[in-house]
């Protein structure tokens, strides 16, 4: 039932969103240049590596780190990437990893390969037992603010309750994070995260 729901509101929101993308990608390009684009690896369902897909918010050549983890973030950032992260329309390319089948709406936030201390949590809470999602419970949660930790044990609640009803619940609550712009911390604004 998930992956029906998650087939087939990505295929509905492509459609509905593509101007939006459209336009979003010509931004990027005139501010930036190309790629529009950012694809990044990312640890999935089963622990495997597959490619996520953002617009791209950084400058090209920027360190492959977690974004908390970024110091230099402030000169990093583009102008129009500013913009895009405190919106979250960054994540929008995200769901033709939703229709491929690679991403869920719903699940825990993937990490990047090199996050090794928070993925050694999650293997050990059976985390990877799930697709990861575009949102998840620690997003809504507390999301930046929180310690590797928290975040996983965020994770392996997510996994041991996950619903359907719940996974709505979840989707809900991130319309107004986002809309807040609750939690989000850049690495220049970081917090002791250990």
């Amino acid at each position: 039932m998930k992956r029906i729901f998650d087939f087939t509101v990505s295929l509905l929101m492509i459609i509905l969103l593509s101007p939006l993308m459209l336009i979003i990608g010509l931004i990027i390009l005139i501010d930036d240049g190309a790629p529009v684009i950012f694809k990044q690896y990312r640890v999935g369902k089963d622990n495997k590596l597959f490619y996520i897909y953002k617009f791209r918010t950084m400058r090209k050549n920027t360190r492959n780190v977690a974004t908390n983890e970024l110091e230099e973030s402030d000169t990093m950032i583009t102008r129009s990437g500013k913009l895009l992260r405190k919106t979250s329309l960054d994540e929008l390319p995200q769901l033709f990893n939703i229709l491929s089948g690679k991403m869920s709406f719903v699940g825990p936030r993937p990490l990047i390969p090199e996050e090794k201390e928070i993925r050694i949590l999650r293997a050990e809470y059976n985390v990877y037992s799930v697709r990861p999602g575009m949102t998840g419970l620690a997003q809504v949660n507390g999301r930046d603010v929180l310690t590797y930790q928290q975040k996983a044990e965020l994770d392996k609640e997510y996994v041991e309750n996950r619903s359907l009803f719940g996974d709505l619940v979840i989707l809900v609550k991130t319309v107004f994070v986002v809309l807040s712009a609750k939690d989000v911390v850049e690495g220049s604004e970081k917090v002791n995260k250990r």
